[in-house]
């Protein structure tokens, strides 16, 4: 059984900043900076939700320790992590605002909510300052989301600083004052929506493919606009599909405004289901793990702040699709929900018990952290949803480290 002093240690660890690859100058010797590559620049720390999945599946304390040692002193992108900085207390209760986004102070952000949740309390410090940030969580390619729902999910205080500070630092709006209501829609679900987008790309592939490259291609003053300077690869693709919009994305259907305990369930369904149609795909992968951030953010929010937890998620998880100039492929998608929808596993069958242990030894083997986040969730959905038979299956497909994050 995992020591909870042990995965509390560690949580609480103050040692490393909450990206690397953020300054050149502090790369060393070993990895300078010409051999960097644009799109591995300002990677995340990824070390502590491997903690907390690991402890979550189970791990043994010596493989989580193991695991948090070896990742802090090279991560398995091959760079290493850059040390902590010190804040100069550059946040106030009235200047708090002035920097979100600007992908700085974010030692300074971890002393203002630090400082905050000891005036206020945890749960009056997230109703304060989580709303302002929720436009924002696609920002670092979720993993600021991430590292604050996980946090919130272990129950550890300072994770949870650090997951609000990176919020600020780093959020890119999806610009929620754009959203209009679709009530043509009327009477779809997650899954629903997400076939009828694929359908309109099914039916107009080139235009919308053409929209989106010549879109991310258009680096003129103009259009970069809002967009920090420093963003590269995929974040700045999503930065720039998230400053544009699209009909397809700022129309809101109906089921964003419904019960926000159902809409998480039938959004896991949803975005399942677009894993196994793209099985083992990273950015695929992130829509599931950050789901479940989302989730456990959005429980602490009023409910008018839930649904628009549950908004900003929908609009954002079509932004990050749509930067990929592709979207998974509509008949694929139909064929995956014709055989999954209303299939349910016997959950006293020793065989899928037997298969779920050799699915987290396997997680929990990885050197690639996002796997065991995978499993750590979809079997939790598994066991809530009446065992749902799309979360045994899609949990056995792990992704592999992207070759484009990796130093040469």
């Amino acid at each position: 059984m995992t020591d909870a002093t042990l995965v509390e240690r560690l949580l609480n660890d103050r040692t490393h900043y909450i990206e690397f690859n953020s300054d050149p100058g502090l790369t060393g010797p070993a990895f300078p900076a010409d051999r960097l590559l644009p799109s591995a620049r300002h990677l995340s720390n990824h070390a502590k939700h491997a903690v907390v999945a690991l402890a979550g599946l189970g791990a043994p304390d010596e493989t989580i320790e193991a695991y948090y040692r070896d990742y802090t002193t090279l991560t398995p992108y091959g760079y290493p992590l850059e040390p902590a900085r010190t804040s100069r207390g550059a946040i106030t209760e009235d200047t708090w605002e002035q920097w979100i986004g600007a992908r700085s102070h974010y030692a300074d952000y971890c002393a203002f909510f630090d400082r905050r949740e000891r005036e206020l309390g945890l749960d009056a410090l997230l109703r304060r300052y989580v709303p302002p940030l929720l436009p924002g969580w696609v920002g670092a390619f979720t993993h600021a989301t991430i590292h604050l729902g996980w946090a919130l999910d272990a129950g550890n205080r300072w994770m949870t600083i650090e997951g609000l500070a990176y919020l600020a630092f780093s959020a890119v709006s999806c610009h929620p004052e754009r959203a209009t209501p679709a009530p043509e829609h009327t009477g779809e679900r997650p899954v629903d929506s997400l076939l009828r987008v694929a359908g309109e790309w099914e039916r107009d592939p080139e235009g919308l493919r053409k929209w989106a490259e010549t879109l991310i291609a258009d680096t003129s003053p103009g259009a970069t606009a809002g967009i920090h300077p420093e963003l590269a690869g995929l974040q700045y693709r999503i930065a720039r599909v998230l400053g544009e919009g699209h009909p397809l994305i700022d129309r809101t259907p109906p089921w964003t405004e419904e019960d926000p305990g159902a809409a998480w369930d039938r959004l896991y369904y949803a975005v399942t289901l677009l894993y196994l149609a793209m099985p083992g795909d990273f950015i695929a992968l992130h829509l599931i793990t950050s789901l479940h951030a989302m989730e456990q953010i959005a429980s602490r929010l009023p409910a008018e702040q839930q649904r628009e937890a549950v908004r900003s998620y929908w609009r954002g998880i079509l932004c990050v699709l749509f930067s990929r100039a592709e979207f998974p492929d509509r008949t694929r998608l139909a064929a995956l929900h014709a055989r999954f929808a209303d299939s349910f596993d016997d959950g006293t069958d020793p065989a899928h018990a037997e298969e779920w242990e050799r699915t987290i030894a396997r997680a929990i083997g990885q050197i690639e952290e996002h796997n065991p986040k995978l499993v750590y969730v979809l079997r939790r959905v598994w066991r809530r949803t009446g065992h749902h038979t799309l979360y045994r299956v899609a949990a056995g497909h792990f992704t592999p480290t992207p070759q484009a994050l990796k130093s040469k």
